[in-house]
Parts: C-alpha cells; sequence; structure tokens
C-alpha cells in the first residue's frame, strides 16, 4: 500500500502562492486516484482536486478554479498542488489522499498547514 507525506505548507499573505508536494513510498502514484482536501477549523474536510490515473483533472471545489492547479510526477513518485492568487479563506489543513476506486479515499497523509492573511 502506499505511504503519503505532504510538504509545503506555510504562512503567506493574500495574493501569494505556495506549491504542496505529497510524496508517496510504497507503490506509484499512478496506480492510484489522488487527490487533495482541505479542512478549515471547525470545518468537515472537503477534496479540492482529483487527478485519475488517466492523468484526468477534477476541480471538487468552485472556489480554486483558475488558482489552483493539480499535477503528478511518475518519476519522482509525487503529486503536487500549486496554489496561486491565495485568498485568507483557503486557510486549512492540507491533505494528500490515494484511493483504488473514488470516492474511497483510504490513504492519507498527515497534512501540511496552510495559512493565509489578510
Amino acid at each position: 500500500q502506499v505511504q503519503l507525506v505532504e510538504s509545503g505548507g506555510d504562512s503567506v499573505q493574500a495574493g501569494g502562492s505556495l506549491r504542496l508536494s505529497c510524496a508517496a513510498s510504497g507503490a506509484p502514484v499512478r496506480n492510484y486516484y489522488m487527490a487533495w482536501f482541505r479542512q478549515a477549523p471547525g470545518q468537515e474536510r472537503k477534496r479540492v482536486l482529483t487527478i485519475y490515473r488517466s492523468g484526468l483533472i477534477t476541480y471538487n471545489a468552485e472556489s480554486v478554479k483558475g488558482r489552483f492547479t493539480i499535477s503528478r510526477d511518475d518519476a519522482k513518485n509525487t503529486m503536487n498542488l500549486q496554489m496561486n492568487s491565495l485568498k485568507p479563506e483557503d486557510t486549512a489543513m492540507y491533505y494528500c489522499a490515494a484511493a483504488i476506486g473514488l470516492p474511497d479515499f483510504r490513504y492519507w497523509g498527515q497534512g501540511t498547514q496552510v495559512t493565509v492573511s489578510s
């Protein structure tokens, strides 16, 4: 089974950018549906973006369209989240997750904190 470790979280000003990475071990990321989730304080965890095994990308949160991009690097066995034009409402713990079949995300990283100040 795959193990996932996120990195790249930080505190930034509104309008800034961050790039999160999810390093996988134990199995190739290309074998899984991979996604980024986020959870703000007091709120439920929500899926933001998904990349299918085929490379198809779906946006699961309207609020990030045009600002966030998901990508996968099969050679490095990583998945990335490029976040531009960050807003305070993007503040959350960000998690990467993997599923063999949607929407059953069974494999999770520990999360990385993103804080956006106005």
